[in-house]
């Protein structure tokens, strides 16, 4: 752990760090809460993945935008304007689902509420990357960011099914967005936020990011291996619905979340001699590998025990994700890099929920972690090519 606690022994490190992890939460608690919230309101999973896609699609529209507005700009404006409107969206959007508006209502103020998401993530790893130029300390930056990130998928999914059972899945979204707004009040005043450096910008390219052809690739394939997550996230709903015990899929998102971080720990613990393309394939090969277990019929603990070893190579992947943006992006487009990369994986995340939401209303969960399986897969035969590049 000596990596770690050298990371940390900047106290306004720990504190910007600190402060992310509110303002991040509702990662873990807004694709599952408004997916309850409408499953619930509605009685169809297909409408529910529907309109999380919709929250998930409107979140990977808008922050291109986001990202190079702040690469231009700063950080500051843009996610103070954020704190506010995100959760006035929710709010919306809990108020039309249990008024029984119409689905196209539904889907809008979820796309609003997406959109609208403080774009803290971006801002952190375009930071990290103007903090740490040390190959190795970036790395180590990066795996403790991807791992507070699976920490929020342990508290999130767990803060909504306590919620859940003991409230409702309204109040879940509500949580959610207080502490959207509270997270980036918090975050604006860390001390690290005020070394942002606007880079200068070296040639005007009216695609940014999108020029270079190695990251166009990039951006395919993340948007492959997201497609996995959200079949993945729709089938373990599924599963506990199907064992009539629906507030379980928070705890078996959770357990599958810290997993995911202890692989994060274990990666970011040591500096990898192989190169970051190979990498990045054997990492999704196995993802794919350990989802098929999942669509085996096994009782409820043995679930929960595959869940967690599924999840294990999640992180990992997203950290060599993360290198491989910093690495290809130029400085002036490196936030607008970072947003697209998070489009394109929270596409992906919106495309397998709605096609998870349409395989389990009609094949039940094991399709969805098959074809979960599948995706993880083609989206490593992809970075295996990157690598020829």
């Amino acid at each position: 752990m000596n990596a770690y606690a050298r990371l940390f022994a900047d106290r306004s490190v720990r504190y910007l760090y600190s402060a992310s992890v509110v303002g991040r939460l509702p990662i873990g608690m807004c694709g599952l809460a408004i997916l309850l919230l409408v499953q619930a309101a509605r009685g169809s999973f297909s409408t529910a993945g529907a309109t999380t896609g919709c929250y998930v699609a409107g979140l990977a529209l808008m922050a291109p935008a986001l990202g190079r507005f702040i690469d231009r700009h700063g950080p500051w404006s843009a996610l103070l304007f954020c704190s506010f409107l995100f959760p006035a969206s929710l709010a919306a959007l809990i108020a039309a689902v249990l008024t029984g508006a119409s689905a196209l209502v539904v889907f809008a103020c979820a796309a609003a509420a997406g959109a609208t998401f403080p774009p803290i993530t971006v801002c952190m790893r375009t930071f990290l990357r103007q903090r740490f130029a040390d190959e190795a300390a970036l790395t180590t930056a990066y795996s403790i960011d991807s791992v507070l990130i699976e920490v929020m998928f342990i508290a999130g999914p767990m803060l909504v099914a306590l919620l859940v059972a003991m409230a409702s899945p309204a109040i879940a979204v509500a949580c959610a967005a207080a502490c959207g707004f509270i997270g980036v009040q918090l975050f604006l005043r860390s001390a690290p936020l005020r070394q942002w450096r606007i880079e200068q910008r070296t040639a005007s390219i009216l695609l940014g990011p999108l020029a270079e052809r190695r990251f166009i690739a990039l951006v395919m394939i993340v948007a492959c291996y997201a497609i996995a997550f959200g079949l993945t996230e729709i089938g373990v709903a599924a599963y506990a619905a199907e064992a009539n015990r629906p507030a379980l899929a928070g705890v078996f998102l959770g357990v599958m979340s810290a997993g995911s971080a202890f692989g994060g720990l274990a990666y970011g613990s040591r500096h990898w001699r192989r190169p970051l393309a190979r990498q990045f394939s054997v990492t999704l090969a196995v993802m794919g590998l350990g989802l098929l277990p999942l669509a085996l019929p096994w009782q409820i603990a043995a679930f929960a025990v595959f869940s967690t070893l599924g999840g294990i190579v999640m992180a990992p992947a997203l950290i060599i994700q993360s290198m491989l943006v910093a690495k290809t992006a130029r400085p002036e487009h490196a936030t607008e890099a970072f947003t697209w990369s998070t489009s394109a994986l929270l596409a992906g995340v919106g495309v397998g929920m709605a096609l998870g939401g349409a395989l389990v209303e009609y094949w039940r969960s094991p399709a969805a972690f098959c074809a979960g399986a599948a995706a993880a897969i083609a989206a490593a035969g992809g970075a295996y090519l990157l690598r020829e590049n």
